[in-house]
């Protein structure tokens, strides 16, 4: 039952209850939407366009949250005319990095930017060729997440985290209105986390990453032309560790002895290095005919490097022994380069969306030792219908095709108590499953395309103090394409069928103490399922206290949470190929982990503070792991504050 106490799993900024629960210490913070305007293929995220009035009794103008809204390109390729205040919020705040903002959905390295993936099975968002190297995209703000800002005053928002060890964050975002109809901004982030296991400086850091991003929206003065575009880059980079020494190798090895522990690199780094260029404009031919053009340039260069003259040897002899390029050094440089354009013609007719399009993608994956680059030309045809019966209820289906031989068909339904899509799918394999010339693997695959049904479905029983959202996803996969234990691409020949329950419920006592949970149970069948290793059971939930204090001039919100996973063979990391493989020797157990945290506001600034893993020590094991011979964080306190400034 431990696993059903602790732990969280609603999403970063995301309640997966009805309005009517909304905490008193956020009341009025965020703009609220009825349950059936809100989007759910993000989670019912609350969204609004509604703008509130901008004059106080005193005809002063006042500047806050309602008067800097912010927007996403999918609404607008939707004609979804949806604004979104800028968050106040308080719930979820404490999870400021991005593994505990997928609600800790992601297997990664134990660390703030170390390598990580999808815990949970999930549909690939492009069905053409992509370049296989994904570790790190859970740290890039990709240009189609990209906000768009429209601000009535120049509007700063400023973000710190200091994690226990040195693991820091710093997210720094500006937009301002030139004119009514034209708004320029830009966002910065940074990452410095130092090593958790075995630094042997202060400044030794795992990751130190850098990005930053300027995008800027358009609207014509007789609003027919809309142009949104934005240029982002990406410098990540990792010295590389290769996780701890196992005791049966160095029995002087300790499993859990963190920044003494034994790691077997030191001399080796990745740096994933990302540009992309983005263009999407649009223009209204005449009421309820547009057409649109979207324009991508992307490149992505994927660099290992390891001196094997150095003791890091040890750990490429014992497992990677192959030496294909060069004897005494690791140097795979990848580059994966596309251009995309797509164009088509959308529009509104009464209730009914419609849109087609036709786009055209080109690129290829090179690197030093290739003979010839990776080379891929991919044509799509596709196309949506959307209808709206009311605010509570619509349907949704979409579908591409890419010639020859791939395609995607998606289908959703929306009701006030139930939400449910299908998705079918067949997609290429990544350009590196296919080809790779590292220098400890190589080969030349001609893998058949991946296929996929998958169905999920969410009951919504709301009432205005508690929420139960029963869930279900059922997948069907075949032909799935995978790194084996052996550390080679493989594809396989059986299919593999998953059935995962699940459920979120959220209870209110008093409108002061809350009790949230999110759920999953996992069942695995099929001749392929061993090629797909998800915890039995995945738990988390929250116990918290949230009311104002002291006239509302502070908003609190304090409590405990945890998350548990039961025993299985997780994916072990592979450092030179920088992806995750199957293995069955090192069982990451089944191991509860709490966490105290803070929320407070005061006036728009809000402070976090969290300490995590309050319960070391006190079970049969002294810690846990996320991924073999990687261990999770050990007892550290966090705190962070958040700085908005609309003036």
């Amino acid at each position: 039952m431990t696993c059903f106490l602790f732990g969280t799993g609603v999403m970063a900024q995301i309640r997966p209850i009805s309005p009517t629960t909304t905490p008193p210490g956020q009341q009025n913070q965020g703009m609220q939407m009825p349950m059936g305007q809100q989007d759910p293929e993000e989670q019912m995220q609350q969204e609004s366009g509604e703008r509130k009035k901008l004059i106080d009794d005193s005809t002063k103008m006042v500047f806050g949250p309602k008067t800097s809204l912010y927007f996403f390109e999918k609404d607008i390729r939707k004609n979804r005319d949806v604004k979104y205040e800028i968050d106040t919020l308080l719930n979820n705040f404490h999870y400021y990095e991005p593994v505990a903002k997928s609600g800790w959905k992601y297997q990664d390295l134990g660390n703030i930017g170390s390598a990580a993936q999808p815990i949970f099975y999930e549909a690939p968002k492009m069905i053409g060729v992509t370049s296989g190297f994904h570790v790190y995209d859970l740290y890039h703000n990709s240009s189609d997440s990209m906000k768009y800002y429209d601000t009535k005053s120049p509007y700063t928002q400023m973000n710190a985290f200091w994690g226990g060890g040195n693991r820091n964050m710093l997210d720094l975002a500006f937009a301002r209105n030139v004119n009514p109809r034209w708004n320029v901004g830009f966002n910065l982030s940074t990452i410095r986390a130092r090593k958790t296991l075995n630094p042997n400086a202060r400044d030794d850091n795992l990751t130190e990453q850098t990005s930053y991003s300027l995008h800027t929206n358009y609207r014509s003065e007789n609003g027919k032309y809309f142009l949104l575009a934005n240029f982002s880059r990406m410098k990540h980079q990792v010295r590389e560790q290769g996780g701890i020494i196992p005791p049966e190798i160095d029995e002087t090895s300790i499993l859990f002895a963190y920044e003494d522990a034994k790691v077997w690199l030191r001399n080796s780094r990745a740096i994933d290095l990302r540009q992309e260029v983005h263009l999407y404009h649009e223009y209204e031919l005449y009421k309820g005919l547009e057409v649109y053009h979207s324009f991508d340039w992307k490149l992505q260069q994927m660099n290992f490097n390891a001196n094997l003259g150095s003791g890091d040897s040890t750990f490429f002899n014992l497992y990677n022994p192959a030496r294909f390029n060069t004897l005494d050094s690791t140097a795979n440089h990848f580059r994966f380069a596309e251009v995309r354009n797509e164009a088509g013609f959308k529009g509104d007719l009464g209730p009914l969306f419609y849109k087609a399009f036709i786009r055209y993608r080109t690129g290829n994956m090179s690197s030093q030792f290739m003979v010839n680059p990776n080379g891929f030309d991919e044509l799509y045809l596709g196309g949506m219908l959307r209808g709206v019966i009311s605010d509570q209820w619509k349907f949704e289906a979409e579908g591409e095709y890419l010639v020859p031989g791939a395609f995607r068909l998606h289908g959703l339904f929306v009701s006030p108590w139930l939400e449910a899509s299908y998705t079918k799918a067949l997609y290429k394999p990544t350009s590196i499953q296919q080809l790779n010339r590292g220098n400890h693997h190589r080969w030349s695959n001609r893998f058949g395309n991946i296929g996929l049904d998958q169905i999920k479905g969410v009951i919504k029983a709301d009432f205005p103090r508690w929420s139960l959202r029963p869930n279900v996803t059922i997948n069907r996969i075949n032909n799935y394409v995978f790194f084996d234990e052996n550390q080679q691409a493989a594809q396989a020949s059986s299919e593999a069928f998953m059935l995962i329950p699940g459920l979120k419920y959220s209870f209110n006592l008093r409108n002061k103490f809350y009790w949230e949970s999110d759920l999953y149970y996992t069942l695995l069948s099929g001749g392929g399922s061993d090629n797909f290793r998800i915890p039995e059971f995945f738990a988390n939930s929250r116990l918290y206290y949230d009311s104002p204090l002291f006239d509302e001039n502070l908003f609190i919100q304090i409590g405990v949470e945890g998350r548990f996973r039961s025993d299985y063979f997780a994916d072990a990391y592979n450092p030179a190929l920088q992806n995750f493989y199957l293995q069955n020797e090192f069982l990451v157990f089944a191991y509860p982990v709490v966490d105290f945290f803070l929320n407070a506001r005061i006036n728009r600034t809000r402070i976090l503070l969290r300490f995590n893993h309050i319960n070391i020590n006190t079970l049969s094991e002294p810690g846990y792991f996320v991924t073999p011979y990687f261990t999770g964080l050990r007892r550290a306190l966090d705190i962070g504050i958040s700085w908005p400034l609309f003036d």
